[in-house]
């Protein structure tokens, strides 16, 4: 057995290798998809407000499978002197800055859309001629939002398991916003038929409700992305929940006969984790050089996310890391007796 340690790794097990590729592929495919949505909105959307808020998305909805496709570029690369833990956090910085993205625009069309509520700006549909047919320009406008309905929902649908799979926020961001899509085409929609019958503060709320959801998509995303920067403890992939690989590590050191105790700090470097164990010995036990490498790689083998493993020998845990042992103790009794 080789005791040799090795860290920094740039390729993935096979599985989620395909599903790389797979997430590569529906990012490329975004892309184009919004080309033709946000060229389509732009000649369409004439002065409705909604129209614009929506343009504004469909723009905005660039950033993270952009920002996806250069992280993934970056996190190839391997470690370097300068950047000895290597470049997977290149995908928290994508993450990072499609929440800023997100935060400012959503915040300009709230500000936007409420001033023309609060003016009472009624938005000009006048009629069009397609064929020599004249036609209102409002049916061509919930034409054109129906199309970019529809394929964001599916793009959402197939990126999700696979952000699930790779561990990857950004195609996670990317994925939640497309499956959210079909609401903003759904409101300014109805913003439009407001028009058409002649209540005028339809587009304008419709606006506010798009942009409202912008803004909540920013904040969200902000939150998770600089709690992650910060070296918050190891969460899911959603940001949701603790990640269960943190218990499962300490639950397979304490397995370890020699072990007596064990502790870990786990970061989120992007895909992958860097685990810092601290592992007290058995009284009268000294472990030796083969038995921690063994134990080393026993907790590398438990998930591929595993990258970066220090194992440290110590006295007693560290102080500052027993309160929250006492505190997920409390959780899981207060779990179990519910």
């Amino acid at each position: 057995m080789s005791g040799r340690a090795s860290f920094g790794r740039t390729e993935l097990p096979e599985e989620q290798e395909a599903h790389l590729r797979r997430a590569v592929r529906l990012a490329w495919l975004t892309v184009a998809f919004l080309l033709t949505a946000v060229t389509a909105v732009y000649f369409a959307m004439g002065s409705s407000q909604a129209m614009k808020a929506a343009w504004a998305e469909d723009l905005l909805s660039f950033i993270p499978p952009i920002a996806f496709l250069l992280a993934v570029h970056r996190t190839r690369k391997p470690p370097t002197p300068e950047h000895p833990y290597g470049y997977h956090r290149a995908v928290g910085i994508g993450h990072l800055v499609a929440a800023t993205s997100l935060l400012a625009m959503g915040a300009f069309l709230v500000f936007d859309s409420a001033s023309g509520l609060v003016k009472a700006e009624h938005p000009p549909v006048g009629l069009i001629e397609i064929g020599g047919h004249v036609v209102w320009s409002g049916w061509l406008m919930i034409a054109v939002l129906a199309y970019t309905a529809v394929p964001p929902v599916l793009l959402g649908r197939a990126k999700m398991p696979l952000a699930k799979s790779l561990h990857d926020r950004v195609l996670y961001a990317d994925a939640d916003m497309n499956k959210a899509d079909w609401m903003t085409a759904v409101g300014a929609i109805l913003g439009i038929i407001g028009i058409g019958l002649g209540l005028w503060w339809a587009d304008a709320v419709a606006a506010l409700f798009i942009s409202g959801s912008i803004l909540y998509d920013g904040v969200t995303n902000m939150r998770a992305a600089i709690s992650a920067l910060m070296d918050a403890r190891a969460e899911t992939y959603d940001g949701h929940d603790p990640h269960p690989l943190v218990g499962q590590i300490d639950e397979r050191l304490s397995e370890i006969p020699w072990v007596a105790t064990a502790r870990s700090r786990v970061r989120d470097q992007g895909h992958v984790f860097h685990v810092e164990s601290f592992v007290v010995p058995v009284e009268g036990h000294t472990p030796t050089l083969t038995e921690l490498a063994r134990a080393r790689q026993d907790i590398v083998a438990l998930d591929w996310k595993i990258d970066d493993l220090v194992l440290i020998p110590v006295e007693e845990l560290p102080e500052r890391m027993l309160p929250s042992v006492a505190a997920e103790r409390s959780t899981r009794s207060h779990d179990a007796g519910e």
